[in-house]
C-alpha cells in the first residue's frame, strides 16, 4: 500500500554532489561513481533523476565550489532543484517536480549524510514518500573535530536505522548501489 497511490513512478534524488560538499568526503571517489552507475541505469531505465543542489553564503551560485562534481553532469532534461535547507523539499519547488513526474517512490544518494542526506529522507518519508536510501552512495565530509562520529559510522548508522524505518503506507529501505532496481512498485 502506498499513500501517495496517484503517483506510480521512481525517480533517483542526487542531492548535494557539489564540489565543495564533497572535497575530502569520506570514500569520495567510490561513492560518486556508484551515483554515476545510478544515474546511467536510471536513464536507460527512463526512470527521472532529480538534482539538488545547495546554496547558501559558503556555496554560491555560480562558483566552482557550487557546481555538480564534473563526473556528473544533469542532463538538459531533468530537473535541478536549488534548495537552502538542509531538507530538499523546505523551500523549493522539489515536491512540484515530482508531482509532475507522477513519483511516489525515491531512492535517494548524495550528500551529506549527517545533514542534508539524513533531512531529505525523513522529509520525503513524512510527505508519503516510499524512500530507499541507497547505502553505498552517500557520505560527508569529516566532523570528528565538533565530536560527531568517524563518518564510516554515521554512514552505518544512517543505513541501520532507515532500514528500520516505518510507518502506515510507506516503506524505508536501504540497498546497495548494485541492487537498486529501477521498476515500478
Amino acid at each position: 500500500m502506498k499513500t501517495l497511490t496517484d503517483r506510480p513512478h521512481t525517480a533517483l534524488l542526487v542531492v548535494d554532489v557539489q564540489n565543495d560538499v564533497v572535497e575530502g568526503a569520506y570514500a569520495r571517489d567510490d561513492v560518486v561513481a556508484h551515483i554515476r552507475d545510478l544515474v546511467e541505469r536510471a536513464r536507460t531505465a527512463d526512470t527521472p533523476v532529480v538534482w539538488v543542489q545547495h546554496q547558501d553564503e559558503e556555496l554560491v551560485p555560480g562558483t566552482a565550489g557550487w557546481r555538480i562534481v564534473p563526473e556528473l553532469v544533469p542532463d538538459a532534461a531533468e530537473s535541478v532543484v536549488h534548495k537552502e535547507y538542509g531538507d530538499a523539499f523546505e523551500g523549493t519547488d522539489l515536491e512540484d517536480v515530482l508531482t509532475r513526474l507522477g513519483v511516489g517512490r525515491l531512492i535517494v544518494s548524495g550528500a551529506e549524510t549527517d545533514a542534508c542526506i539524513r533531512s531529505t529522507i525523513h522529509g520525503a518519508f513524512t510527505r508519503g514518500y516510499d524512500t530507499t536510501l541507497v547505502g553505498d552512495a552517500h557520505t560527508a565530509g569529516d566532523k570528528s573535530a565538533w565530536g560527531a562520529p568517524p563518518v564510516p559510522q554515521v554512514i552505518a548508522h544512517t543505513n541501520m536505522y532507515w532500514s528500520g524505518q516505518g510507518a502506515p503506507g510507506r516503506t524505508a529501505a536501504v540497498v546497495a548501489a548494485s541492487d537498486v532496481a529501477f521498476t515500478e512498485g
